[in-house]
């Protein structure tokens, strides 16, 4: 570059020699396993949408803090509770994009095809509204970019991505990848395109978080997984340094193949993950049953509430009166019984308008994210 530094520009995909050997076909196959393992176990779930509900909570966390954010899931909730959290609101707030953004786009890909329009549209969500909202949510940069030590300049980046003058033409490139039906395997094809959106960096800010995103859509819009429970965040984030590095051997070495191993290891150990989460889950809705029976708490409404809490985990009276159609006194009654039972515990002190938290749902759902 004139300027002094040197940007990179990926070459297109499929890498021209990627090898995928003996042991990366066995390393292949597993991952496949355990994802359609994952696909299945939601299945038994009473009900799996509020499971996929909470864990997107948690995808989004663990995504947003990747990159610095601090929020935490208690303060999420809360601040979808019409609570005041104790933390920075704007950091929240990005977790609540995300979440948002994952909605949006799971949404659309039903009936819109998978696009660099989406991709934008999907940016939005993401990034309106936060400190980033500035930095044209939305639009693909038109100035050079870099990745680097906080403070320090260009010349001194870990890796500049592509001039913006270069960037129609690659991520055309890419999106025709995205979409082309190949015999590539789905697992392999979405490691693929996950490095090289990263290498890209397309956007002045939520490179990072697109590009996980971009991985939970392609999934699905493969119909790989029929909910979108695959999110590699927490495994990214417990081996974010080899991450990074593994990136820039991609990059710079052309070393494909190690990337594709870390990232089915990562989809293995992630499946399993949230298999045993969901199995804690089972078992936990059972004990509250029991539970139910040893405090003589009956009627239909307790066990339609056992299921509303575990979308909710933090309730009030008259939220409880309006979701199970009783009235405010009759909610305050249960919420009280639930109490004395030790199943939810009151979080405001007050005499009037108490939020309720279910603890023992959240302590399965934060495993892994830092508070």
């Amino acid at each position: 570059m004139p300027e002094g530094y040197n940007a990179f520009i990926p070459k297109p995909l499929p890498p021209d020699d990627l090898d995928l050997d003996e042991d990366l076909l066995l390393l292949l196959s597993k991952a496949d396993r355990a994802l359609a393992k994952l696909d299945g176990v939601t299945e038994v779930l009473p009900n799996p949408d509020l499971f996929v509900a909470m864990y997107i909570k948690k995808e989004a966390l663990l995504s947003s803090q990747i990159e610095g954010t601090q929020a935490s899931l208690r303060g999420v909730l809360e601040f979808e509770a019409d609570m005041k959290p104790k933390e920075d609101i704007n950091e929240i707030r990005e977790v609540v994009n995300y979440i948002q953004a994952m909605g949006h786009g799971m949404e659309k890909l039903t009936f819109a095809p998978f696009s660099l329009d989406l991709l934008n549209e999907i940016h939005r969500f993401l990034i309106k509204g936060t400190r980033g909202s500035a930095r044209y949510p939305g639009n693909i940069r038109t100035e050079q970019n870099w990745i680097g030590v906080h403070g320090t300049t260009i010349y001194d980046a870990i890796f500049v991505p592509p001039p913006p003058e270069q960037l129609p033409a690659i991520l055309e490139g890419l999106m025709d990848f995205v979409t082309r039906k190949d015999k590539i395997p789905s697992l392999v094809k979405v490691a693929l395109i996950h490095a090289q959106f990263e290498t890209i960096h397309p956007y002045y800010d939520g490179n990072g978080r697109m590009g996980r995103l971009l991985i939970t859509f392609y999934l699905y819009y493969q119909g790989i997984l029929s909910r979108p429970l695959l999110y590699l965040s927490f495994y990214l984030r417990k081996n974010q340094q080899e991450y990074y590095e593994i990136l820039n051997s991609v990059r710079f070495e052309g070393n494909w193949e190690i990337w594709i191993e870390f990232f089915l290891k990562g989809v293995i150990e992630t499946s399993e993950s949230s298999i045993e989460t969901a199995r804690k889950i089972i078992s936990l809705q059972n004990d509250l049953k029991n539970r139910l029976v040893e405090h003589s708490i009956g009627g239909v409404a307790s066990l339609r509430f056992i299921d509303f809490i575990f979308g909710n985990p933090i309730v009030s009276s008259s939220q409880v009166a309006q979701e199970l159609s009783v009235s405010r006194q009759t909610a305050t009654s249960m919420l009280k019984k639930f109490e004395d039972a030790g199943i939810i515990t009151e979080i405001t002190g007050q005499k009037r308008f108490k939020k309720y938290v279910f603890d023992e749902y959240l302590r399965i759902i934060q495993e892994g994210i830092s508070t």
